[in-house]
């Protein structure tokens, strides 16, 4: 299965990203991503992921029987990118991991969390 990240990507529920440069305007490759599920006190680490030339991960982060309902967390290593990609930070850098926390209350359906950053903010939202 391939990662569409939008409207018509097939299959059952699954969890994906995308990250966009939004400093210079471009898709964030290379960004190291990684995935926690929440259970009380507890953060298991589920995976670490990189982005590819398009921002996009080359699969969805979770699906089948590892996406089910609860809480989960992606935190995306933002200042190694922009230090990788020549970006004049400061020390410490004003963003350096950004978590980002979010429920899966239905495991049947696409779950796509897109961060939009910049050395000094982001956004993010559930996208389709």
């Amino acid at each position: 299965m391939t990662d569409k990240d939008g409207p018509g990507g097939d299959g059952p529920g699954r969890l994906t990203t995308h990250v966009l440069d939004t400093a210079n305007g471009r898709p964030a490759a290379g960004v190291r991503i990684e995935v926690f599920r929440l259970d009380g006190p507890d953060r298991d680490h589920l995976r670490t992921v990189e982005t590819n030339a398009d921002g996009r991960c080359d699969g969805p982060l979770l699906q089948g029987a590892d996406f089910v309902p609860g809480v989960y967390e992606l935190v995306f290593h933002a200042a190694d990118y922009f230090r990788e990609v020549g970006a004049a930070l400061p020390a410490p850098a004003f963003l350096d991991d950004v978590p980002v926390r979010f429920g899966i209350a239905e495991a049947g359906q696409h779950y796509h969390v897109p961060l939009l950053i910049s050395p000094y903010g982001y956004s993010t939202y559930r996208g389709s």
